[in-house]
């Protein structure tokens, strides 16, 4: 709000409908507003009128009155900076709140959640490298099944880290498009020619971000399909987010009777009762954020479904769901790399045991003797306890070196017959 109120007064200044002296005060107040130093002057909750108006207002007479102490006036009267004929000027609530979301939304997706995706996908990356010689036995159904190498199921995540990234890239277009010059209703009542135009021209030279004139104002100021977009956006993220999570926490359960292919970094005690135990507490924090996220998209798809003829009347629980799922996703992508994925380390030996157990190691036999004679082995390897490599010997079922080389757990991770 404090950037489109100041360059709404630079314009206005150059357009000559607001003094050069009473439009520079506004602008300094508005930068004091961006910078954050006002943030004690707008107390409002975000639950009020549809249309934002509320907060508008309390930016018009926050800055208005922090202009008025500065050109040594007696603030709360108005004078010589208006709330409404100087601060709003050119303005309605209805361009102005849709265009404060798209901003903020634009450059929180840019500024922390593209750098932290871009973090946590690099970290995965370089786990995928680390751990490409550990073949795991591979899990579909919560049931054993054939061998897979560590680095591919840690490539995997990386590359749903790197699908989140490309699809925020592709809803940005639109969300860089505001409402501005819509004023009221979309005809741009009240706005001279050329106003808004310029005022987001100048918005983008600040901020580098490429904010263009949405191309319709009617759609710009009655529907928030941009915002539902960027929503569904972030809450895939969050979605693959609870995937990569959960199998975490999984392959690290232990440390001695659950999966424990991997061991999770120790960061905190984890049971007030339990002594020397230890909680995966930062994937549980990931699914904990997601889990808000799905919630709040839920939130946003039902504002965006609120647009009523000219208006949309949901605009602030929109943006605050927006931004909250932003910035909680971008926080939690950081937490999961720094505080997680970047300590993971595997345990080889129990890893190369698993594998060795697996019933599923008989599924590379069933090309070579048939599925049911595969299985025939399979159901004995469960009944005695002895593994399908020892059993498959036994029987002769194939040539030792034949065998060997099918029964190769690295060689089952390249696919092919």
């Amino acid at each position: 709000l404090g950037l489109i109120k100041g360059e709404a007064a630079a314009v206005n200044e150059e357009m000559g409908y607001v003094e050069a002296e009473l439009a520079r005060a506004i602008r300094t107040a508005a930068d004091e507003v961006v910078d954050g130093r006002l943030d004690s002057h707008f107390p409002l909750d975000v639950f009020q009128t549809g249309s934002g108006t509320s907060t508008n207002m309390n930016a018009n007479e926050v800055i208005s009155n922090r202009a008025i102490e500065i050109l040594g006036g007696e603030m709360g009267s108005k004078v010589p900076v208006h709330p409404n004929d100087h601060v709003n000027r050119g303005q309605s609530s209805n361009d102005v709140i849709p265009t404060a979301m798209h901003v903020s939304a634009y450059s929180a997706v840019v500024s922390d959640l593209e750098p932290a995706l871009e973090e946590l996908a690099r970290a995965l990356e370089a786990k995928a490298k680390e751990f490409d010689d550990v073949v795991k036995i591979g899990r579909t159904h919560l049931q054993d099944a054939v061998p897979v190498r560590l680095g591919q199921e840690f490539s995997g995540y990386a590359q749903q880290v790197r699908n989140g990234i490309d699809r925020l890239a592709s809803v940005k277009p639109r969300l860089a498009q505001l409402a501005l010059g819509g004023t009221a209703v979309g005809t741009g009542l009240n706005a001279p020619a050329g106003f808004a135009d310029r005022v987001i021209a100048r918005m983008a030279e600040r901020t580098g971000f490429p904010f263009e004139p949405a191309p319709n104002k009617f759609e710009a100021l009655a529907a928030k399909d941009a915002a539902v977009e960027t929503s569904g956006a972030v809450k895939v993220i969050a979605v693959s987010l609870t995937k990569i999570a959960n199998d975490l926490r999984w392959l690290g359960s232990g440390p001695r009777c659950g999966i424990g292919e991997i061991r999770l970094p120790s960061l905190q005690p984890g049971s007030s009762i339990m002594p020397g135990k230890v909680n995966p507490v930062i994937p549980e924090s990931v699914l904990m954020v997601a889990a808000q996220v799905v919630g709040n998209d839920a939130a946003i798809s039902i504002g965006g479904m609120s647009g009523v003829f000219e208006l949309n009347v949901m605009m602030p629980v929109i943006a605050y769901n927006l931004l909250q799922s932003i910035t909680t996703t971008a926080n939690a992508s950081v937490n999961l790399a720094r505080r997680c994925v970047e300590g993971v380390e595997a345990d080889r030996e129990r890893a190369r045991d698993m594998v060795e157990k697996s019933l599923a190691m008989v599924t590379a036999l069933a090309p070579k003797i048939g599925y049911d004679r595969a299985a025939e082995i399979a159901k004995e390897a469960y009944k005695t306890g002895r593994t399908v490599r020892e059993l498959a010997l036994e029987k002769k079922v194939l040539p030792p070196a034949e065998l060997e080389e099918v029964m190769d757990p690295r060689g089952q991770t390249e696919g092919g017959v």
